[in-house]
Order: structure tokens, then sequence, then C-alpha cells
């Protein structure tokens, strides 16, 4: 399964990251580090799952899943 990860803290983003992939076995195909980019990232890449914080700079997480 794809999945985009999205989390402000950039330390949190790969430590997610790694444990999707490495651990889990997922093809973490994208990562942002605000609302806004995982949007544009989730329209051009159609991930399987989102992994987004709630609070994010730019745009909060429940703005951008209502997008």
């Amino acid at each position: 399964m794809k999945v985009l990860v999205a989390d402000g803290d950039p330390s949190l983003r790969a430590h997610l990251k790694a444990e999707l992939s490495t651990l889990q076995g997922f093809d973490v195909v994208g990562e942002a580090g605000d609302g806004e980019t995982a949007v544009a990232l989730a329209i051009e890449l159609r991930p399987d799952i989102v992994v987004m914080d709630v609070k994010m700079p730019v745009m909060d997480g429940i703005t951008a899943a209502e997008r």
C-alpha cells in the first residue's frame, strides 16, 4: 500500500516514515511538512493511506483532510 506522511516536525516525520516502511512494509511515496503540501501530494501521488498530524503549518490537518 502507498502511504503519504504529513507532519510539521521533520524528526517525527522521519520516524513515521521509517516505522511504516521498514517495520510495517508500506511504500512511503511522499512526505509533507505542511497541510497545503500534503493536499498537493495526495492529489499527485494518489496514496492509499495518508498519515497526517492535526497541527501543521500553512493548513491544519483537519482542513487538509477535508480537501
